[in-house]
């Protein structure tokens, strides 16, 4: 079973010595969801944490990914690549909508 796996973030991690920001989450993750099963028809995730700014999907097939207060996603949406890892900027409160899109 094909699955969209999401970790919500609120910080970038922080270099020690100069406390500049790096391209990585601070971990650990706010919230790691129960990943939701990327089928034929669009299924939400639960809505964000209040408190998180940007979140991790991880997905092992082929798909298409959209954002907002109660999206659907389409084949037409963010297409991601199999097995593949990105991160996007998000509002709390919204969702994410995945549709496999093989």
């Amino acid at each position: 079973m094909a699955k969209l796996f999401i970790s919500e973030y609120k910080f970038m991690g922080k270099m020690k010595a100069s406390k500049e920001d790096i391209a990585a989450p601070q971990e650990p993750a706010l919230v790691v969801q129960t990943p939701v099963v990327i089928g034929a028809g669009s299924l939400q995730s639960v809505a964000f944490n209040e408190q998180t700014r940007f979140v991790r999907l991880h997905n092992d097939v082929i798909c298409s990914v959209k954002f907002g207060d109660n999206p659907t996603a389409t084949a037409d949406d963010a297409r991601l690549a199999a097995n593949g890892t990105e991160y996007f900027g998000v509002v709390p409160g919204q969702k994410v909508a995945v549709i496999t899109n093989a």
